[in-house]
């Protein structure tokens, strides 16, 4: 089967995934700076996770331009990758509510780590599927991108119960590695 209604799924959850995390943003009642100021930890959390959400939806955009053909194992994978993201709304609410926390931060960084393993696991499904078009494994090479989001994500969750800056700060690193849509696919679309 192509993957159109992968796709369309896909996108569906996605973006319901960013409005339930804006919805989750509550206007404040007072009128002052005073009241959007005590916004900023939501507001920071939202602007990381708007964003972790559209580093997924581009690069899945890219992976599904490359693969031909789905099987089953990818439709699960897929729900799989969808399941790990769609909570993060709730985490991105529980770090923003609690001030950037550890818990919550560490909690987050463990649904990210989640998600790109959910991730790696659709690429691997795809890349498994008989008559494949080989310019998939060709893009992905050896994984050193994924592997080494993995081990920052590790690093992060376990320095949220030192200093939750840091952590925060690995997070936004693995972001900006990924924030240009993977260029290894993109290479090989052109």
């Amino acid at each position: 089967m192509n993957t159109t209604r992968l796709e369309a799924f896909s996108d569906g959850v996605i973006a319901i995934i960013i409005t339930i995390m804006v919805l989750e943003i509550k206007v404040p009642h007072d009128v002052s700076i005073s009241a959007l100021c005590e916004l900023t930890p939501i507001f920071m959390s939202y602007i990381l996770s708007f964003i972790y959400v559209g580093i997924y939806w581009n690069n899945h955009h890219h992976l599904m331009h490359v693969v031909s053909i789905v099987n089953g194992k990818v439709l699960w994978a897929n729900l799989h990758l969808l399941f790990w993201l769609s909570l993060i709304p709730f985490a991105t609410g529980w770090m923003g509510e609690n001030h950037l926390s550890a818990l919550p931060i560490a909690v987050y960084g463990f649904i990210l780590l989640m998600a790109g393993t959910a991730y790696g696991i659709l690429t691997s499904a795809a890349l498994n599927i008989k008559g494949q078009n080989k310019k998939l494994a060709t893009a992905v090479g050896n994984g050193l991108k994924e592997k080494a989001s993995i081990g920052v994500y590790l690093t992060a969750i376990l320095l949220a119960f030192v200093n939750q800056w840091i952590s925060l700060g690995l997070y936004i690193l693995v972001a900006v590695i990924w924030f240009v849509p993977d260029r290894r696919i993109e290479k090989i679309i052109d």
